[in-house]
């Protein structure tokens, strides 16, 4: 009975065992089944990430050429008055920036402010010096660039400054907060940017307009030398969304092999 009962015993471990290894080889194709499929989704919705990036680049590139075209209409147009105080309200660098207009009024050359800037020339800066205009209003007018070593000579020449004048130029907008790796410093007189606003309360400025005037080219042996703004606009979006279009087609045909390779085998099995 003992010998009967230990076979018994050893048949009924060993069916334990085989239905132990079965729910276990069942797990874990399910597992892996489910690994797959979440693998799946997660590419499914890279693929729609990449290609609504794409969009969005072309929706840009709309933008970008629109700007372009505008600006170079601006530019190019015949001059107009700068606008006045009853222009200011809901003022928009859409509606005015890189206007060509004209300023005519009185310098007032003690209240200069300069900004630092690198342009073709070097290192120097910017001299912002405010204009009264014969409107009744106050428009600071970037006179043009001066390097680092003439900064102390045109501090010295220019207190007395405030000759009547005619600017023409380029209306640009206020360029708040400061440079990429700088802030405006206006109590240490250190400015990194054309921030209007700041600049008219340090220089206590009334009446101040919202936008700032990049005068015309002054000459070759002028300083500060005048139009030196560079107006170019990056237009890469077409290469950034043949990128992201790029890179959707890649995940979609890595997703898709898996399952025409599966396809091609059961084929060869039938």
């Amino acid at each position: 009975m003992s010998h009967v009962s230990g076979v018994g015993r050893a048949k009924f471990e060993a069916k334990g065992m085989i239905g132990r290894a079965g729910i276990g080889s069942h797990a874990a194709p399910s597992k892996c089944s489910a690994s797959r499929l979440l693998l799946a989704l997660l590419g499914f919705l890279g693929v729609l990430v990449f290609l609504g990036l794409g969009i969005w680049q072309l929706e840009r590139r709309v933008w970008k050429l629109d700007l372009i075209a505008r600006v170079d209409q601006r530019i190019h147009a015949p001059v107009v008055d700068a606008p006045g105080s009853q222009s200011w309200s809901g003022f928009s660098a859409a509606d005015y920036e890189y206007r060509h207009v004209r300023l005519a009024g009185r310098f007032l050359g003690g209240a200069n402010t300069l900004v630092r800037a690198v342009t073709e020339l070097g290192g120097g800066y910017w001299v912002l010096t405010p204009m009264r205009s014969d409107r009744g209003f106050t428009v600071l007018v970037n006179r043009g660039f001066i390097p680092q070593e003439r900064k102390a000579l045109f501090e010295r020449e220019s207190g007395g400054f405030t000759p009547t004048a005619v600017v023409d130029g380029l209306l640009r907008i206020s360029e708040p907060g400061g440079g990429f790796l700088h802030s405006n410093d206006p109590a240490a007189n250190r400015w990194y940017s054309r921030d209007v606003d700041a600049i008219a309360r340090a220089r206590g400025l009334t009446d101040a307009a919202p936008y700032f005037i990049d005068a015309e080219a002054s000459g070759a042996a002028v300083w500060p030398r005048g139009g030196l703004t560079v107006v170019s606009f990056r237009n890469s979006h077409l290469v950034y969304a043949l990128t992201w279009f790029a890179l959707a087609v890649m995940l979609a045909v890595a997703l898709a092999r898996p399952v025409f390779a599966s396809r091609r085998l059961r084929g060869a099995a039938r």
